[in-house]
């Protein structure tokens, strides 16, 4: 999976969780950068990306997570199996 594929279906995920169809996630996103992303809305975000990828985030990686550039590294990670 490439990340053009990634970020494809984190938009459309992203999209769906805070309700806003203008959002587009680079890597560079962060928490800071979506209006209503806050620590509530970061776990129904998390679900979303697991669903969506079928694969679940350690602990230790959600916590150290950055920014959307990350999250989509570990995903690509993730998918080469």
């Amino acid at each position: 999976m490439d990340m053009r594929e990634i970020f494809t279906r984190l938009n459309r995920v992203f999209q769906e969780v805070f309700d806003d169809r203008s959002i587009r996630v680079t890597p560079q996103t962060t928490a800071d950068d979506i209006e209503d992303w806050d620590s509530l809305e970061h776990i129904t975000l998390i679900s979303a990306v697991e669903r969506e990828f079928r694969m679940k985030f350690k602990m230790g990686e959600i916590s150290s997570m950055r920014d959307v550039g990350e999250m989509a590294q570990i995903i690509q990670e993730r998918a080469k199996g």
